[in-house]
């Protein structure tokens, strides 16, 4: 994958598809390398998708310093800026719609459209749950915290009538491949970190562009009364529940294209 140089730091990206061009911000964690991703779902049909590893995530730089949502946002400005994309339409999912929130607040000419997918404000608006209290959980033991959390549907008497898929999904949240490589500790502490101090509610009826929420109805980390915070701070947003929790775009078969259908509205 190719790398683009944004003030100090070196950002991996990864570019593909045709259409309008959408720039995709992906969530805690977010690494193009974990498959399925972005590429093999339907955006790229759509649109030119760029995505791209945060600073201190994958395979982009991991500077030994305290990381901002200013600074997560101004890379993404910057990556824009070194590929020729003057705008571009903006889905931010989860932690991504964090920094898409900064993004389109610092830099509001370079949004057209915005999704916010599966997020959360911060403040007196509510904030996404706080991962930074369980960053020294790992593996299952994090794994079983999450499942219930992730979607609220998946407590323990389901997880007892459905113990084939919840190992399944055990299997599944407990994967951490590369968490041995050199700086990807660190990365992760300083992304939680920025996370925890993201507020954006003051200024949110500052965004000036189309805003679609999308939300799970089960979501345990991105709280439904969190949405409909957001839908009436931003002006002119639309909110949108969908069958799932947080990771309802891939649970409700209708989500994707109803963002899909919003962004080339």
């Amino acid at each position: 994958m190719p790398f683009a140089r944004v003030g100090q730091i070196d950002i991996c990206y990864e570019l593909g598809g045709s259409g309008p061009r959408l720039l995709y911000i992906s969530g805690t964690g977010g690494d193009l390398r974990l498959r399925p991703g972005v590429f093999e779902g339907a955006l790229p049909g759509r649109f030119e998708v760029l995505a791209f590893d945060q600073r201190g995530m994958g395979r982009s730089s991991k500077p030994d310093i305290r990381y901002s949502m200013a600074d997560y946002a101004d890379d993404a400005a910057g990556l824009m800026d070194a590929l020729g994309w003057d705008e571009a339409l903006v889905i931010g999912l989860s932690f991504g719609g964090m920094v898409a929130q900064e993004l389109a607040l610092r830099h509001s000419g370079k949004v057209r459209k915005l999704v916010l997918a599966c997020t959360s404000p911060g403040g007196a608006g509510g904030s996404s749950f706080a991962f930074h209290k369980i960053q020294d959980l790992a593996g299952e033991a994090r794994a079983r915290h999450m499942i219930p959390i992730t979607d609220t549907r998946h407590d323990s008497s389901w997880a007892a009538a459905h113990p084939d898929e919840f190992l399944q999904m055990l299997a599944f949240a407990a994967q951490a491949p590369f968490a041995d490589e050199p700086g990807h500790v660190e990365g992760a502490r300083r992304q939680l970190e920025a996370r925890k101090d993201h507020d954006t509610w003051e200024r949110l009826d500052q965004v000036a562009c189309p805003v679609l929420i999308a939300a799970g109805r089960y979501d345990g980390i991105a709280l439904p009364e969190t949405q409909h915070n957001l839908a009436g701070r931003i002006p002119g947003a639309e909110l949108r529940f969908f069958e799932g929790g947080h990771l309802f775009t891939l649970q409700d078969p209708e989500a994707l294209p109803a963002i899909m259908a919003f962004l080339a509205s």
